[in-house]
């Protein structure tokens, strides 16, 4: 293997943190993977993310006209959160 530093946000750390004690592996290990996964997968194609995306607007309804603005209320609600 080599060694290399790299910087990451406080978010960033912190998150690798959380994910390394639930899945009881290494944040090397974690950022290996991603890598890995990112090499194999190659960029994300915008484009596609985009068009995906904008195909389900406006495919569901709702019996409440405030989805958007109170889905964390319907959320917790639903979740028992």
């Amino acid at each position: 293997m080599v060694r290399t530093q790299i910087q990451l946000t406080e978010d960033q750390a912190r998150m690798l943190r959380e994910l390394s004690l639930s899945n009881n592996k290494s944040v090397a290990a974690l950022i290996r993977e991603a890598i890995d996964r990112f090499l194999l997968t190659g960029k994300p194609n915008r484009g596609a993310q985009y068009r995906q995306a904008m195909s389900l607007v406006g495919k569901y309804t709702t019996e409440q006209p405030d989805t958007a603005v109170e889905h964390d209320r319907y959320l917790e609600e639903a979740f028992g959160s």
